[in-house]
């Protein structure tokens, strides 16, 4: 079968994406001290963007040393990070126009900084940390508003084609979303309109200062996948609000740690062993579909098998797909299917990525580094 829509272009905004494929923000550990872009991370974009994938999301970039998950997280919080993020856009913008977006995140609630008190929109216990975060007032949730803004206008100047915000899985812009994590009354809680006030102004703000043409993407949350938090239902409203506010390109995705404690094999890593099991997002994505207009719909979770990928593009389904485990395992996966190689991807989500990025250490494929050595 041949994947003609797999790879032909699609725009996200005005910025022309050469191929369907979407590299999905993936924490790698690689970045050096204090957050700073070194070789060794420029050298896993660039091997990412010699394997062919259209639009890489680079990893979690912290807007805030309070919100850095570790010593070897991107940065982009102050100029002295922006050197650095220039040189990564201009090697990956030697590879066949591939573009690169940037993902910004704060660690919110799951956050354990020694330096740093741990904030969130209220004081909701973390079984996965141990720690009660610190209530945030309503002028500081404003002054959360500006960084965010301030990074993506530093994204902006260092050339990267888009940006986008991480807003799921249980960190700080995720925690506003959530019903289990957000119980203020003020007006960032309680309604859906309240609780994503913060994505609108952080939205608007960068809208302000980087004009009309920048496109503006979104990691969303559109379940949680635990005991009174946030359900299928007001996650379709979620992502129809905020399309319609001017968001590019929506990202669903769902769950956490906290999802992964109340139910072993659930989003966002859920275990994919057979075919019925892939594309596990998709069915939530198409009901989020019929509500999105000029905004791009990206699907990520257990996008293994590119005839299946091809059908759902061809259908309307969805506008791209987005892998993260299987590009840690084959870079050039999208190159491999493109050249005609259309069996699925070589990834067996062992998960076992994600047990090295846990302990500290650069990201790679256990499996397949395991496989070398015999």
């Amino acid at each position: 079968m041949a994947l003609e829509t797999l790879f032909s272009p699609k725009n996200i905004r005005n910025v022309q994406i050469k191929n369907r494929i979407v590299r999905s923000a993936t924490f790698t550990n690689t970045a050096e001290k204090y957050g700073y872009i070194g070789d060794r991370f420029i050298e896993l974009y660039e091997t990412l963007a010699e394997g062919g994938t259209g639009l890489i999301i680079t990893e979690a970039t912290a807007v805030d040393p309070s919100g850095t998950g570790g010593p070897y997280q991107a940065c982009l919080y102050d100029n002295s990070h922006n050197p650095g993020h220039k040189k990564l856009v201009n090697k990956v913008h030697e590879y066949s126009d591939t573009k690169i977006a940037i993902q910004l995140v704060h660690t919110g609630r799951l956050g354990y900084h020694p330096k740093y008190p741990t904030v969130a929109p209220s004081p909701i216990h973390s079984e996965s940390t141990g720690i009660t975060p610190r209530e945030l007032s309503t002028e500081e949730i404003y002054e959360f508003i500006q960084i965010f803004v301030a990074s993506g206008i530093r994204a902006y100047e260092c050339g990267y084609d888009m940006v986008q915000l991480h807003a799921a899985h249980g960190y700080f812009l995720c925690n506003f979303i959530s019903p289990f994590t957000n119980k203020r009354n003020d007006e960032f809680g309680g309604s859906i309109k309240n609780r994503t006030k913060i994505l609108i102004d952080i939205y608007n703000g960068l809208r302000d200062e980087i004009g009309k043409n920048f496109p503006i993407l979104i990691k969303l949350q559109v379940v949680d996948a635990i005991p009174n938090g946030l359900i299928e239902e007001e996650g379709i409203k979620l992502a129809k609000n905020l399309a319609e506010m001017g968001f590019d390109a929506i990202e669903p995705s769902g769950g956490g740690r906290e999802s992964q404690m109340f139910e072993k094999n659930t989003f966002p890593s859920k275990v994919v062993k057979k075919p019925k099991d892939e594309n596990y997002f998709l069915p939530i994505a198409k009901k989020i579909k019929h509500n999105l207009k000029n905004c791009a719909l990206i699907l990520v979770g257990g996008i293994r098998n590119p005839i299946s990928a091809e059908k759902i593009l061809q259908d309307n389904e969805v506008d791209f797909i987005s892998l993260s485990r299987p590009l840690i395992y084959e870079p050039e996966l999208p190159n491999r299917w493109q050249m005609g190689d259309n069996s699925p991807a070589k990834c067996i989500s062992c998960n076992s990525c994600y047990t090295i990025m846990e302990k500290g250490v650069p990201v790679y494929c256990v499996t397949k580094k395991n496989l070398e050595k015999k």
